[in-house]
């Protein structure tokens, strides 16, 4: 099974479907957050039971809605329940 994250971007021609691309985790007082390389995307705000355990995570999605350009990354471990 695999984990998918969204991270919304302003440069989604930046990767290709199938490009494998690394991410750094920052720590905020009590949660985690993660950003592409090269500053190519941000993520949501993740609780300390839901943070990740890879660093590197696959493109299989570009997407958009009426705000945000999006990239959904796979990450190659066990997908968790989060709540929001």
């Amino acid at each position: 099974m695999a984990r998918l994250m969204d991270f919304t971007t302003e440069q989604p021609n930046c990767c290709e479907l199938g490009d494998t691309l690394a991410v750094e985790e920052y720590k905020l007082p009590t949660s985690y957050w993660y950003m592409i390389e090269h500053a190519y995307g941000a993520s949501t705000n993740y609780k300390n039971r839901e943070r990740l355990q890879t660093r590197k995570g696959k493109v299989v999605k570009k997407w958009s809605d009426d705000r945000f350009k999006y990239l959904t990354l796979e990450f190659d471990e066990p997908d968790i329940e989060v709540h929001k």
